[in-house]
């Protein structure tokens, strides 16, 4: 992260915490919002045996896929951002 290859400073090293926290919680998040979307149905409403059995797979197969994505793609993007040094946010003068 400092390009310099010395060591990370206190304020980048919380940068980095408070970014893989936020790719957690908004990873979990959203596996959460397409497992209710998808497996929903099955939990909520008497529907045959064989849909029920599709939705829940679905669902319990696509919420942990989407949350590694999401996670790793949120670190991803922070670590160019970082060695790109735009941190995202706009000069207090623009």
């Amino acid at each position: 992260m400092t390009g310099r290859g010395g060591r990370r400073t206190q304020t980048e090293r919380d940068a980095i915490t408070v970014e893989i926290g936020y790719a957690l919680c908004s990873a979990a998040f959203a596996a959460a919002v397409v497992f209710g979307a998808v497996a929903g149905p099955a939990l909520l409403f008497s529907l045959p045996d064989a849909l029920e059995t599709l939705l829940l797979g679905a669902g319990t197969v696509l919420a942990p896929v989407l949350f590694a994505v999401r996670t790793v793609g949120v670190l991803i993007r922070f670590g160019r951002s970082a060695r790109t040094g735009r941190s995202g946010r706009t000069e207090p003068d623009s």
